[in-house]
């Protein structure tokens, strides 16, 4: 049969709960459980048959239903509460940042990701940098920064796991129908849809643009599966890092560059543009090409001006995670770009160029941002560390620890990921305006004040709750292999809540060691089936779909998982969401976290556990260095670095069985006579107090607002001034200093051998050095002494600068300059004299990262 065309005929709100579809389309009713519980109360069925989505929810929901929910006086009461909680929030003026910082309360910032974990029912994101980007955002609309994403939209999302009967994980990527998504198309003024371009070889693309709102912060999302392109160009948003090298550079112009113009578009005017990982660092160029263009800039100003208002996060801990492209291929998309800027290839090239060791020149989105932005930063204190230790061949005239990679540690939302039991035993314990101050320790000291029996009920229930829902996975995982009555049956004995269970749920990359707890397994056996102190695991998690080792550690896990001795104490969920997440962290007991340090850039699946009240059991990698303060939970190994993984593997599994014996399972079990683990209790309530308050994301984003973008801000108002005069004469400064740098020299005059004599504490030391500046003025430059101070490997970890004075000029470019320092400290150091770019006439001390030493 012919049908002209197919439809859905969705149902229409009554007048009186129009603002169901606003609340629905502005994902601020994820992290309020009352505006859920609206949704709910439609329909608990079709609820969660739509997978928690009120989009979709909306339009199924049967009309009749919606006529007599109009007319019912407690849904009623119910809906006209949260819509006025939801309207006071969105106009409100009296937030934080407007409390701290009302002169930038206007200033607006950027924000670009490839991915958004927002809920599990809107699935373009793949795991942590996608949660850590869904929570920026709103944490952004909760403290009233003018923030605004940049993100792709993808047909088919990530992918859809499922485990077959031999343990192997496959791949599905359902297509998503936009329309149940929570986004709608921008429009101009015409009511005309709004599209932009960008040239590829010898065709042009068009990118669709869709908005979306996460509280008071806008999401635009950008989506090339339209008519107007060709079928191969409609796949580039397809899939999340899907498609092959020609397919990752194809987003990432889109990302970067479509989402540039996109902004413009829709009338938005960046102060801030802020990289949440190399991915989107193409927008750099177009920024570059719009200030040529638009501001008739040379290049090199134009990049000076681009880099003030330039923010750069990185999230990868290792070389490999960083995205590279051949040359070949930055070739064939920038081949008519560099014409644009007014420079040569190799100019073009040599923005983001690295070498390998071999020689070999690929293009670094990583060394492209780094180059380009005001202020960088990794997501842990050790992060930072590793970061300015990969990336010191950016800067060669700067040591290790002064290269200009700073640090914000990340964190959670706390009202996304503190499970609402919780949230209200805390309420009746807490000051009454803690919501508002969840960053002071004032407000999370009152976590003593909650009876260890109300806590210890509260946690046994969420642990009711997971064991009831993963049972719920765990039979339909089994009904779909077909497997047997009694399988299915096997399941209600799966995950008894009286048993000590520890959960390990993340991305199957190789470095996370999700098998290590399987090193010996002979030992493991006696500790999980220990018949007066038994311990179970619930391990979650998806392997990259080309990644064969991910997928054999998934593979390995399921096979231990049924095997008789192990199949009630292993259990392995396929699908792992942000659903599964929400349960587990606030279900089980124990959070384990085995990484090979230090590839663990920060992590926070342990935050979100921790601050429900699971205590972290993890390798002193990432946040839980900072975390760990020796109360809070136990460290699996030491803090050493070790070249030989397999030995590395073998010491931090023994401590995982060692502590696991000795400590963990014997503190669980040890009960007062209610039957209360106090000493347990003791641990949870130490998590709670130590991890909800420092690694929260409304202490993130306030470093970020103090310590990232102030700077950056700073940075732009230094280059626009007098119409971007500050930029040309940056510009021009540091091409005066590149001419003239290689010609300075410092003699210093030393009156003894260096480094062999000791000094005691409190001493100074007065040092003088002939310095030669050629054409530079005395005014352009700023001699220092530079102390570094070493470990006992030799190893330089902090320095300190002291100036230098002029205390004799010369008339041939020469100057004595004199100096002095007190050493303050004990320990292995050492000084020397450099010459450095005067900061007073930059916006930053590193923003021209030049020094030249003795």
């Amino acid at each position: 049969m012919y049908f002209i065309e197919k439809m859905r005929a969705i149902p229409r709100l009554p007048d009186r709960i129009k603002k169901l579809e606003e609340l629905a389309y502005n994902f601020w009713w994820t992290w309020n459980p009352d505006a859920e519980e609206l949704f709910k109360e439609m329909d608990q069925d079709l609820w969660y048959e739509v997978k928690r989505s009120p989009v979709k929810l909306l339009r199924r929901v049967d009309q009749d239903k919606l006529q007599k929910l109009s007319k019912n006086k407690e849904f009623l009461e119910n809906y006209d509460r949260v819509v006025k909680k939801f309207e006071q929030y969105m106009r409100s003026k009296d937030t934080w940042m407007a409390r701290n910082y009302q002169d930038k309360v206007d200033k607006q910032i950027a924000y670009f990701c490839a991915e958004y974990g927002l809920h599990e029912s809107f699935p373009i994101y793949s795991g942590g940098l996608g949660i850590l980007a869904g929570d920026h955002l709103k944490t952004a609309s909760d403290l009233g920064l003018n923030l605004v994403g940049v993100g792709l939209l993808y047909r088919h999302g990530y992918f859809k796991q499922t485990i077959d009967k031999t343990g192997w994980q496959h791949a599905e990527f359902p297509e998503y129908d936009f329309e149940d998504f929570p986004i709608k198309p921008a429009f101009d003024d015409d009511g005309e849809e709004i599209y932009v371009k960008v040239d590829f070889p010898e065709r042009r693309i068009w990118v669709k643009i869709w908005q979306t709102n996460v509280g008071r912060t806008p999401l635009i999302l950008l989506d090339t599966d339209i008519p107007q392109n060709d079928p191969e160009d409609r796949k580039i948003t397809s899939q999340l890092y899907g498609g092959n090298r020609e397919t990752r550079i194809q987003q990432e112009i889109v990302l970067g560059i479509a989402g540039v113009r996109a902004l413009r578009l829709l009338g938005y005017n960046p102060k801030i543009w802020h990289m949440n990982e190399g991915h989107a660092a193409f927008l750099t160029l177009e920024r570059i090409r719009e200030f040529i263009q638009n501001k008739e800039m040379d290049f090199r100003s134009a990049v000076e001006a681009t880099k003030a208002g330039n923010v750069f996060t990185t999230h990868t801990p290792v070389p490999a995670g960083n995205d590279v492209f051949e040359i070949n291929l930055i070739d064939k998309y920038f081949n008519d770009f560099w014409s644009k800027l007014n420079i040569s290839r190799r100019e073009f090239l040599d923005l983001g160029i690295e070498k390998s060791k071999d020689g070999h020149e690929h293009f670094s989105m990583t060394v492209l941002a780094l180059r380009v932005s005001a202020v960088s930063n990794g997501v842990s204190e050790l992060h930072g560390k590793v970061s300015r230790r990969m990336w010191t061949h950016v800067f060669p005239d700067f040591p290790e620890p002064e290269v200009p990679i700073g640090h914000v540690t990340n964190g959670v939302h706390i009202w996304t990921w503190l499970n609402r039991d919780l949230k209200e035993l805390f309420d009746r314990y807490f000051p009454e305006n803690w919501h508002e101050n969840v960053s002071s320790p004032e407000v999370w000291k009152h976590v003593d004040d909650i009876p260890d029996e109300e806590l210890w009920e509260v946690h046994m229930k969420l642990k009711r709750r997971m064991r009831t829902f993963l049972h719920g996975r765990l039979r339909r995982q089994r009904l779909r292999l077909g497997e047997t009555i009694e399988d299915l049956m096997e399941v209600e004995d799966i995950l008894p809540e009286n048993i000590l269970t520890i959960g390990f749920a993340r991305r199957f990359a190789t470095y996370k060691r999700a098998t290590l707890i399987f090193k010996d397994i002979e030992r493991l056996k006696k500790i999980l089936t220990d018949p007066k102190q038994p311990v179970q695991f619930i391990f979650a998690g998806k392997a990259h779909p080309a990644d064969d080792p991910g997928k054999n550690l998934i593979k390995k896990i399921y096979e231990i998982s049924r095997m008789p001795e192990f199949k009630n104490r292993i259990v392995i969920l396929e699908n792992y969401d942000m659903n599964i997440a929400r349960h587990m962290v606030s279900g089980v007991d124990v959070w384990l976290n085995n990484p090979r340090r230090p590839h663990e850039a920060s992590g926070t699946s342990g935050q979100k556990a921790g601050m429900n009240g699971a205590v972290n059991f993890s390798a002193l990698d990432g946040w839980w260095v900072e975390g760990y303060n020796g109360e809070n939970g136990w460290t699996i190994g030491d803090n050493r670095d070790h070249e030989d993984t397999e030995l590395q593997d073998k010491i931090d599994s023994v401590s995982i069985y060692s502590i696991l014996e000795k400590e963990i399972v014997p503190l669980y079990y040890s009960t007062d006579e209610k039957g209360i683990p106090t000493g347990w209790i003791k641990k949870m309530k130490e998590s709670i107090k130590s991890i909800a308050l420092n690694f929260n994301t409304h202490r993130m984003l306030i470093d970020y607002v103090e310590k990232i973008y102030s700077k950056a801000m700073s940075s732009v108002e230094f280059t626009e001034k007098d119409n971007y005069s500050g930029a040309l004469s940056l510009s021009k400064w540091k091409q005066r200093l590149k001419q003239n740098w290689d010609f300075i020299r410092i003699k210093p005059n030393i009156p003894r051998a260096g480094f062999r004599s000791s000094i005691s504490v409190g001493q100074s030391i007065e040092i003088t050095a002939n310095v030669y500046l050629g054409e530079l003025s005395p005014e352009e430059v700023k001699v220092e002494i530079f102390l570094a101070q070493f470990d006992e490997d030799e190893k330089m970890i902090a320095f300190k600068t002291f100036p230098m004075e002029i205390e004799k000029e010369d008339v041939h470019g020469e100057y004595l300059y004199r100096g002095k320092f007190k050493v303050e400290e004990e320990g292995k150091m050492a000084y020397t004299v450099r010459v450095v770019p005067n900061p007073e006439r930059m916006p930053l001390s590193s923003f021209i990262p030049m020094a030249k030493w003795v």
